[in-house]
């Protein structure tokens, strides 16, 4: 790789095109994402003499040895937890009766246990498929045509990366060393600000084309309705309360409070009768090919993002696109668009270790917020679960019920919209990622 003083660019060599080349052949022939990572990463390596060959076993045992990556299995078995003792079912009951007041309530309350749900498990594409097996069918019984019932539970699934805990939060926080808890505190209010949007996306779809029929309750029934609710099934919120309480009072870090959380979970589990010993083999085995996808593309990413780091790609990326515009404005929307790009063809664990080095110095350059960038990121990407050609969620949903992926998209394009003018006002107005965090942050 040769630097262009003169020019203020970069001019990339084969020890770069190579391995880039290879990931998508790798990629196309649906070659697991961490094995076309960890080719392309060695051939880079090789070429280009970055790190010796001998380094890369202690670089991948160093990826992965960090104990703020525990929280990811304890995030994800909670998940599983609450779905076999039947406590997500607990969160659907309470959705709906805070929603049945209007018209529409259903949907809503489809999109609120989304978001329920994304406080605990911290994954998109859990969410989609506990959510999408409890409503999708009620949805339809409703008045809502099979694709929109899809594609708006793939949108309120998006939250599960979005809404603090995240695992996705956990993964940048590692890569560019924040601190996880200080990412889970800045993201709430742009995480409920997404979710907002998708809830006021489906009130106005769902007043154009009247999809819901019924009348909705009084406001004496919807209170007691309410209470009645509430009553049966507050116990279900003792596990969302903890985690919230215990990471955002920093009595407890996000494992901890992910261990917290999955101990609460099987006791109420046991305690209802709706656990037993011979479910935990099942839910462990679950849970275990879930972080068995996740962990091996943190640690075959790490050497990747090494040797572009020692190639000075970030520093060459910065320089190229500088030299095209020195606008903050411009920039911001050429790194919103690679994000969302990004997302729509790839996972967000390999986006985020392998493109969060590359952007976050031109996030630096132009007086970005270190915070606001993490969630300007996240965000962006988040949007690629509900767009093809990869968008995960939408797979999810469509092995579901068996619709076509394509029909989902259609019907997700108001939820993208939306969704996206919320992404802008996160990269445009910083308060909206800091205003919880201490002065130090801001």
């Amino acid at each position: 790789m040769l630097w262009n003083q003169q020019l203020n660019t970069v001019v990339l060599g084969w020890d770069f095109y190579a391995p880039v080349i290879l990931f998508v052949v790798l990629c196309a022939l649906a070659i697991p994402v961490w094995a076309a990572i960890g080719s392309a990463a060695i051939m880079m390596l090789i070429m280009s003499g970055a790190l010796p060959l001998s380094l890369v076993g202690e670089s991948l045992f160093d990826g992965i040895d960090h104990f703020a990556l525990t929280a990811i299995p304890l995030f994800i078995l909670t998940g599983d937890v609450l779905v076999r003792t039947g406590l997500s079912r607990k969160f659907l009951d309470v959705a709906e009766a805070l929603t049945c007041w209007t018209k529409g309530g259903f949907g809503s309350a489809t999109v609120l246990v989304c978001g329920m749900f994304a406080a605990i498990s911290g994954s998109d594409a859990a969410g989609a498929a506990a959510v999408g097996r409890m409503t999708i069918g009620r949805l339809v019984e409703s008045g809502y045509p099979r694709p929109y019932a899809c594609a708006l539970v793939a949108a309120g699934a998006c939250t599960g990366i979005l809404i603090p805990p995240s695992i996705a939060y956990i993964i940048i926080g590692l890569v560019l060393g924040i601190s996880a808890s200080t990412l889970f505190l800045a993201a709430l209010i742009p995480g409920i600000c997404i979710l907002v949007s998708i809830l006021i996306t489906n009130i106005v779809v769902n007043r154009i084309y009247k999809y819901e029929g019924g009348e909705p309750m009084t406001f004496a029934e919807w209170g007691s309705n309410l209470g009645t609710t509430l009553k049966s099934g507050w116990y279900a919120f003792l596990v969302p309360g903890i985690i919230f309480y215990g990471i955002f009072s920093g009595r407890l870090t996000p494992t901890e409070a992910g261990a917290t959380a999955v101990i609460v979970t099987i006791i109420m589990g046991f305690f209802l009768k709706t656990l037993k010993l011979s479910d935990f083999p099942a839910m462990l085995l679950g849970s275990a090919k879930v972080v068995g996808v996740i962990l091996p593309i943190i640690a075959f990413s790490l050497p990747l993002a090494q040797a572009l780091a020692i190639m000075g790609v970030p520093q060459g990326f910065v320089a190229a696109v500088t030299s095209i515009s020195d606008d903050p404005n411009i920039l911001i929307l050429l790194m919103i668009f690679i994000l969302i790009a990004a997302g729509c063809v790839m996972e967000t664990t390999p986006n985020i270790v392998i493109l969060a080095p590359i952007l976050k110095p031109l996030a630096d350059n132009i007086g970005m917020n270190e915070i606001q960038f993490c969630i300007m990121m996240i965000t962006s990407l988040g949007v690629g679960f509900i767009t093809p050609p990869l968008g995960l969620n939408l797979f999810v949903v469509s092995g579901i019920t068996g619709e076509s992926i394509l029909k989902i998209a259609w019907q997700a394009i108001p939820f993208v919209f939306f969704m996206l003018l919320v992404v802008l006002i996160i990269a445009y107005v910083p308060a909206l990622s800091t205003t919880l965090l201490p002065e130090i942050y801001q």
